[in-house]
């Protein structure tokens, strides 16, 4: 009996031992083998009509390419690669496209991701290179890899800087805080935009559904958590920020991070700062990251959570 009382105790003490050493310490990232054969993939030109297949590392050079600056370090341009690839999985597995085209991308950004082969240099190389078959996972499920130019220094969640409710993305991280404007352009630092009232109105109508009527007044009605506007009023119409950012041009209006929204000689004028919808990584931000010497996984982890990254193919 007292052996027995002795090696009870004997184990509770090694349970408490290897507790101590590793219950309080989180665990690491590890980037899980789910081998499979580099999948080739279909792709649907919209400037000619044009289809071909492609390998996909092929594809993703091509993207990365197109949505980053290719002199920026190759630990950003990896981090873009990384997404661009996953946001490409998630694609192919929807069918999206291919209920668009019979294709499984297009080049077109609204479909799908922006894609210029002729920009592909040796940085992009090194970049797609370093992560072939990296992708990044939500309990198994490819996550909606969204990215943006400059987030204006804080990070939105989908609801706030997309407007996007079709599903749960508990993955985004909101109000992440990247000193992206300490290194970008001074157009994302402060911005404005000036509309003639009757082509908001035509706009609103046109995108967005509904009409402001004579346009005198506009208002934010409501921001998000990280200071974005939300819902705006123009006229007699209240549509989210999201939308009228689209209906405006987004090119134009570069962001819904707005300091003062209002109407001035007959024209709708805006002005904030950022560049984009804000919504998972920061291009800027992963700029910065890995001038401070992060990983591509860093910067991934920086802008979301309770993810995996997994070489899915080598």
């Amino acid at each position: 009996m007292l052996r027995r009382t002795i090696a009870v105790i004997v184990l509770l003490c090694l349970a408490s031992l290897l507790c101590i050493a590793g219950c309080g310490k989180k665990p690491a990232k590890k980037i899980a083998p789910q081998m499979q054969q580099e999948p080739t993939i279909s792709l649907f030109d919209n400037k000619t009509g044009q289809k071909k297949d492609l390998k996909i590392e092929e594809y993703v050079q091509g993207v990365v390419a197109a949505e980053m600056d290719t002199k920026w370090p190759v630990n950003a341009l990896a981090a873009q690669a990384i997404l661009a690839r996953t946001f490409t999985m998630e694609n192919v597995k929807s069918g999206r496209v291919k209920q668009l085209h019979g294709t499984d991308v297009s080049t077109s950004v609204e479909e799908s991701q922006a894609y210029n082969p002729d920009k592909i240099n040796d940085n992009v190389r090194k970049a797609v290179e370093a992560t072939r078959g990296e992708v990044v996972t939500h309990r198994g499920n490819y996550i909606r890899a969204w990215f943006s130019a400059c987030d204006g220094g804080v990070s939105a969640t989908a609801e706030e800087g997309l407007d996007f409710t079709k599903e749960p993305t508990p993955y985004i991280k909101g109000g992440v805080k990247d000193g992206c404007l300490s290194i970008t352009e001074p157009k994302n630092k402060a911005w404005e935009a000036r509309i003639p009232v009757d082509q908001v109105r035509a706009a609103v109508k046109e995108k967005a559904g509904q009409d402001t009527g004579p346009i005198t007044t506009a208002a934010i009605v409501k921001k998000g958590p990280s200071g974005r506007a939300e819902q705006i009023k123009i006229g007699q119409a209240t549509l989210s920020g999201p939308s009228l950012r689209l209906a405006l041009d987004s090119e134009k209006v570069r962001s819904m991070l707005l300091s003062d929204i209002k109407v001035e000689g007959g024209q709708l004028v805006l002005t904030g700062k950022g560049f984009g919808h804000g919504v998972g990584m920061c291009q800027w931000g992963a700029r910065l990251m890995a001038e401070q010497g992060k990983s591509p996984e860093d910067i991934i982890d920086f802008y979301f959570k309770d993810i995996a990254i997994e070489k899915q193919w080598k």
